[in-house]
């Protein structure tokens, strides 16, 4: 019987997060002391990301420590080094001899255009997050990567509205499956469910909607620059016991919920990446596993529209 869980629930992480709001962004880090196997897909036109080869399945590192999911665009990447930090300080990571070097991964979107564009996540901001994953203090909507996320971009910052990072898991016997996301995408979101547009590129009269399709289908000239940075970036979290390529596969999956909750998605303009991993040593199928990832993905990225919150000027779904 499949029933939902919090995403606390699943064994051998850790989540924390914290955000500048008054600038507008923040990180969100999921750690594992024990280190976890990970796979990674990326399938949008422009990633700002962190030691992605260490999940390739040709790579020697058989787990990493980390992985952290931030705003500041390529300069958030200094997040990294703060939670590199954490852990070298309690004794986790590689084993060099001299010491121990934490296997970190991470990937960040754009929101430069939100709040304070000079100030993003930075290695004090890494760190911290990680103390606060010690206290558990994981929330959807405006917060940590989430906290400067917006989505519906394509007619510029004017029209879109306000989104964050939300959560979703589901158990099914011992399995457990779930997903973090912060939504910050190109493109509008719908309930992949129902097909209802729940948020993304606002009207002229800011009321209602436009279908951003429909305003790309208006036009078959080539767009050099879209208005702005995007990128929806998540990691799907498993009890289960994968390897890499395995989990790879999986993170393919799990792109599929993307694709049925964004329209349009992984275009150029977006850099969206999905990381699962795996913390346990559960037995399941990989393809219900990976089946199961979709699902998760695409219910976060619902609750990372409904648990936003207006900010900066955007309106959110839910006020």
């Amino acid at each position: 019987m499949k029933q939902e869980i919090n995403i606390k629930e699943i064994k051998g992480i850790r989540i924390g997060q914290t955000e500048n709001e008054a600038a507008g962004t923040g990180c969100t880090v999921i750690l594992s002391e024990n280190g976890m196997a990970a796979g990674l897909d990326v399938r949008g036109g422009g990633p700002a990301s962190r030691e992605s080869e260490l999940m390739n399945p040709l790579a020697a590192a058989k787990e990493i420590h980390a992985v952290v999911l931030a705003g500041g665009s390529a300069f958030g990447l200094d997040a990294a080094g703060g939670v590199m930090q954490y852990l070298e300080e309690r004794g986790i990571g590689f084993d060099v001899g001299v010491t121990k070097v934490p296997l970190v991964c991470q990937a960040d979107l754009f929101d430069l255009t939100v709040g304070n564009p000079l100030v993003r996540p930075d290695k004090a901001m890494g760190y911290e997050a990680c103390i606060q994953s010690e206290k558990g203090n994981y929330r959807d909507g405006n917060y940590g990567a989430g906290c400067g996320a917006t989505i519906g971009k394509f007619a510029g910052m004017d029209f879109c509205m306000k989104s964050g990072i939300g959560s979703y898991a589901l158990q099914i016997g011992e399995l457990q499956v779930g997903a973090v996301v912060a939504v910050n995408a190109l493109g509008d979101i719908y309930d992949w469910k129902t097909g209802e547009k729940l948020a993304g590129l606002l009207a002229e009269d800011k009321k209602s909607f436009r279908r951003t399709e429909d305003l790309m289908y208006a036009s078959t000239e080539a767009v050099e620059n879209k208005f702005t940075g995007n990128t929806t970036i998540g990691v799907v979290v498993t009890n289960a016991q994968f390897c890499k390529s395995s989990l790879c596969k999986i993170a393919g999956m799990a792109q599929d919920g993307y694709a049925r909750s964004i329209r349009p998605v992984h275009t150029t303009a977006d850099g969206d990446s999905i990381y699962a991993v795996s913390t346990g040593t559960v037995k399941a199928d990989q393809d219900l596993v990976g089946t199961l990832a979709a699902e998760v993905v695409s219910e976060a990225i619902i609750r990372a529209v409904t648990s936003a919150r207006s900010a900066y000027g955007f309106p959110a779904r839910c006020g």
